[in-house]
């Protein structure tokens, strides 16, 4: 297939990110970069241009780092509850998983976490404090306390007091 360069506009998610000369092939360049305005032609007038387009690549990056830490600090506030059903024997029905935190974590704090930026090996099954980390940005990461309490609202570990 034939392939051709272009310069990218804007951050194109699997591709690249403003001012990244890419090599695309020629269909997808003629029928969705260039007509969607992503993308310019790899000329050598508009290589000239590049270092503008780095600027903006800049600003983007750094307001991206700032909203980030913002969030992490917020985060790092932020004391979560969550009940969990238990059956006799201390058996838990269901878990708490990634989704679960996600949706307590925007409910409380009116932030936008994706389920998908918790690290969480495997579901909650068990009563207890638990640290969650979160990445926020490739660069910032932080981590959420969330308590997971059963249905009568005793927490396995004493202490803290709940959300």
């Amino acid at each position: 297939m034939a392939t051709v360069e272009v310069i990218l506009k804007q951050k194109v998610n699997g591709l690249g990110a403003e001012a990244d000369v890419v090599k695309v092939k020629r269909g997808f360049a003629r029928n969705f970069l260039l007509p969607q305005g992503q993308a310019y032609e790899a000329t050598k007038a508009n290589l000239r241009h590049v270092s503008h387009l780095k600027e903006l690549r800049s600003k983007r990056e750094a307001e991206e780092v700032a909203d980030a830490e913002n969030a992490a600090g917020k985060l790092k506030k932020l004391r979560l509850s969550i009940v969990l059903s238990l059956g006799q024997g201390g058996k838990a029905f269901g878990s708490v998983t990634t989704a679960d935190i996600a949706a307590l974590i925007n409910e409380k704090s009116k932030l936008n976490i994706d389920r998908h930026q918790l690290v969480l090996d495997h579901p909650i099954k068990t009563l207890g404090s638990y640290e969650i980390p979160v990445k926020l940005h490739p660069s910032v990461e932080a981590s959420v306390t969330v308590r997971v309490l059963a249905a009568d609202g005793t927490a396995g570990d004493a202490g803290s007091d709940e959300d």
